[in-house]
């Protein structure tokens, strides 16, 4: 979750590695630092919040050298305060670390009663601590830094720079992301490759359990049982524009905004040049033998998967289960050679998303991964990798991911069904020009927002809310209520129509909105009933629907917004845009941190 650069350069480090580091600020923090060498001697500086804060702090207090690391803290072990804040240092040496060290206390106990003195209560103070009890004892950075990587146990992504050694750093990956970028005299470390790309697009991505020697000129990787090992040295594409704000107050207002020519590329990457049928390319996978879909994802990919459990089981005809993957492999299903394992996440990297799929790896036909970063861990690992082809996402709440993520994951459902007979080529051509509708459709959308904005007034006063929703509109009803949570902490549930009387209905009173997203569908009429409910006991309706369904719904319903019609089938996509402009609208009534707030990161990188 933290964010991580290093530089061996030629210019004045401190100010390229704030610069990297804002780069990386979509992750969430709160604290920053950085440590340089300077004529041979390290030195640091650190502050609470805000990147501006190191910035301003190192007007006043500058550092120079032209070898650095830096650092965006998102509190773990200890609160978050300058003391906790990384680099961490130890006489000699200074680390910056993403992860989470399990054995810290036994390491700490170990170098305690050695009589070493800790300042913090944190995990990564361990591994600087321990690290210059190996330089005291006469070893080399390197093999100090070789036998303190040797010794933890757990997740990390480290960065070790040494007093006295103005050409070294030595990076280590276990179960974090990590990016060597390779200049022209220069190399550079990043926890992601955003964060290098105005250094450059070269970058060598660590294996799980590779640790680096890092000079100007020079780079050795090892693995974990210490081989000298080589790494692909790949091309990336980092478009620095891509993180500019452009005409948007928030980047989270930006990603909502891109959503049809997004689409449009996911659309068009899973359609085939010359006659436009949905394909997906790469997929190699007999649909007829296959006897069950596995889909495992967190947060917001995991309601994507769980609109595609619909798909697959209606459309295809295939029996599909969804897991939260921070619960998946501690259940330890039974897998079948038959069944495919599908793994859906942003940023590729997410940590219980990556520990379900090293679970299935080898049990099941074929593993597929769902992802934004074509370079990430998971992509790398999954036999089958399935671009979105989102863009850089910025907001720490996912907009154009997850419509992006559905795209590919219906191009999926539409080639298995046609592979195994259950959809025919007209039932194809009529999901092909309706998935081909939908930028049109969002745009449609998005010319309502200021009708969005003013149902927002009230809700901004709400401090609770529900969602409601049925069949595939009831995950989307889940991401409406996890929308509005994380962005302006209103607290929110989302549920299925049907379950409003089996208890949510106890807490509707005049104050609780009530948040139905319903299009015109089969489905309709049994959500009136429930809507009803809600209004014959003081309930505030807010009704999402098309034209038809505001015509049917008539009466006592508090506010409608009206969606342009769209097949059944995508309409998860389409009510994705009001749920986000209503989570917008509403958290920038209340004033929140809309693109970074409270608590949140945008890559959970540790478990």
């Amino acid at each position: 979750m933290c964010g991580i650069v290093g530089i061996l350069g030629n210019h004045e480090a401190a100010p390229i590695l704030v610069d990297a580091l804002r780069r990386l600020e979509y992750r969430g923090y709160d604290s920053a630092g950085i440590a340089t060498i300077d004529k041979g001697r390290l030195g640091r500086r650190r502050a609470m919040g805000k990147l501006v804060n190191l910035s301003d702090l190192l007007m006043h207090e500058p550092i120079t050298g032209k070898s650095g690391i830096g650092h965006t803290r998102w509190a773990t072990h200890g609160a978050p305060n300058v003391v906790n804040a990384h680099p961490h240092r130890a006489k000699d040496v200074a680390v910056v670390h993403n992860g989470i060290i399990e054995n810290y206390k036994e390491l700490r106990d170990e170098l305690t009663a050695a009589g070493l003195v800790f300042e913090t209560e944190t995990d990564t103070e361990t591994v600087v601590q321990l690290c210059m009890s190996y330089l005291d004892e006469g070893m080399s950075p390197i093999y100090a830094a070789a036998a303190t990587i040797d010794r933890l146990e757990g997740a990390y992504a480290l960065c070790f720079l040494f007093d006295g050694e103005d050409d070294l750093l030595i990076a280590a990956r276990k179960g974090s992301p990590l990016a060597i970028g390779h200049g022209d005299g220069e190399m550079y470390v990043g926890s992601d490759a955003l964060a290098l790309a105005p250094m450059t697009d070269k970058v060598t991505y660590l294996d799980e359990g590779d640790w680096a020697v890092i000079t100007r000129n020079s780079l050795e990787i090892r693995d974990a049982q210490g081989k000298q090992v080589s790494r692909e040295m790949r091309t990336i594409k980092a478009d620095a524009s891509s993180t500019d704000k452009g005409i948007h107050k928030h980047y989270m207002m930006k990603e909502i905004t891109e959503q049809p020519t997004v689409l449009a590329d996911a659309i068009g990457h899973y359609s085939n040049a010359e006659t436009g049928a949905i394909s997906v390319p790469g997929l190699d996978i007999d649909f007829t033998s296959v006897d069950k879909i596995t889909m495992v994802a967190c947060g917001t990919a995991y309601l994507a998967c769980s609109v595609a459990k619909y798909w697959f089981e209606q459309v295809a005809r295939i029996p599909c289960e969804v897991d939260v993957a921070s619960e998946f492999r501690y259940r330890e299903p039974p897998m079948s050679d038959k069944s495919i394992a599908l793994f859906v996440s942003q940023s590729g990297e997410t940590a219980d998303t990556l520990a379900a799929l090293r679970y299935c790896a080898g049990k099941v036909a074929k593993t597929v991964a769902v992802v934004n970063v074509a370079e990430s861990s998971i992509a790398r690992e999954c036999d089958i990798s399935l671009p979105i082809h989102a863009g850089v996402e910025i907001g720490v709440a996912s907009t154009k991911a997850f419509t992006c993520q559905l795209v590919a994951l219906a191009a999926v459902v539409i080639s298995a069904a046609r592979a195994r007979g259950v959809l025919d080529a007209k039932g194809a051509q009529e999901l092909r020009d309706a998935l081909n509708s939908l930028p049109g459709l969002i745009n449609q959308c998005l010319t309502r927002k200021n009708d969005i904005d003013k149902v927002t007034v009230e809700l901004a006063k709400a401090s609770d809310a529900l969602f409601l929703g049925r069949g595939a509109m009831y995950p989307l009803a889940l991401e409406g209520a996890l929308k509005l949570k994380e962005i302006s902490y209103i607290h929110a549930e989302g549920y299925a129509s049907g379950e409003l009387k089996h208890g949510p209905i106890a807490l509707v009173d005049e104050h609780m909105p009530v948040i139905v997203m319903a299009p015109k569908d089969a489905l309709f009429d049994k959500t009136v009933s429930n809507m009803q409910e809600v209004m014959a006991r003081g309930g505030k309706v807010l009704l999402v629907t098309d034209q038809q369904g505001a015509d049917a719904a008539r009466d006592g319903v508090w506010k409608t917004i009206v969606m342009p019609p769209v097949h059944d089938m995508f309409a998860p996509i389409l009510y994705a845009i009001p749920a986000q402009l209503i989570a917008y609208y509403t958290a920038v009534r209340k004033g929140t941190d809309v693109d970074q707030p409270r608590n949140l990161a945008k890559s959970v990188t540790v478990e």
